[in-house]
């Protein structure tokens, strides 16, 4: 079993590749410290499965896992992270990954998460997974809102937006109407400020 490890953590990643790598049919084949890389370390060595982190630098968990399965829909993703929002978690299955496990878990666990994940099974922990059953969840925003609630939140008008994004004035209109109803606000502002919250965006952007 082949498996790439995404998370910025230097000693995170030295210290999975030493856990993984006593079980005899395991391999790291790949590290990529930050999302933007990911995607062309798995292109260039199609692990089995992708260890991903949530709290990345640039693009988090959940917008990485969107453009690894973009590039690569056989990708399989197993986000692995110190804390998640159940939203958060719910965002990434949404996006494609196959499960989540807590960074906390033991090493027996993660071994069988992974290798649920290779045969193409999803993961979740029990707790979770009755958790989310039990939510009433928001629709998804879609990768190009989040472009477009970026550049909202840099102030930026329609026109501006459709110029850089190059879509038509009518395009960023429908998507700002529907990034307002899934978040259940009722302008710019509030949407910027309930984006970042939920970290779906981030200020630096």
């Amino acid at each position: 079993m082949k498996i790439m490890i995404v998370d910025d953590h230097f000693v995170v990643r030295s210290g999975l590749v030493a856990s993984l790598e006593l079980e005899e049919d395991i391999t790291v084949v790949a590290e990529a410290e930050y999302g933007e890389c990911a995607v062309e370390r798995f292109l260039e060595t199609t692990p089995d499965v992708v260890l991903m982190d949530l709290q990345l630098p640039g693009w988090n968990g959940i917008e990485t896992t969107e453009r690894l399965l973009e590039a690569a829909p056989e990708a399989r993703v197993l986000i692995f992270s110190t804390f998640a929002r159940d939203d958060e978690i719910q965002a990434a299955l949404e996006r494609g990954a196959l499960g989540y496990l807590q960074k906390t878990a033991g090493r027996e666990e993660l071994i069988h998460a992974l290798r649920q994940i290779a045969a193409g099974q999803p993961y979740l922990p029990s707790g979770i997974s009755t958790r989310l059953a039990g939510l009433k969840l928001e629709p998804a925003i879609t990768l190009r809102e989040r472009e477009v609630l970026a550049l909202v939140a840099k102030g930026r008008a329609n026109k501006e937006i459709a110029a850089e994004l190059c879509i038509a004035d009518d395009t960023v209109k429908r998507h700002i109407s529907n990034v307002l109803q899934k978040l259940g606000v009722s302008d710019r502002a509030q949407a910027t400020a309930e984006a970042i919250r939920r970290g779906i965006i981030r200020i630096e952007e």
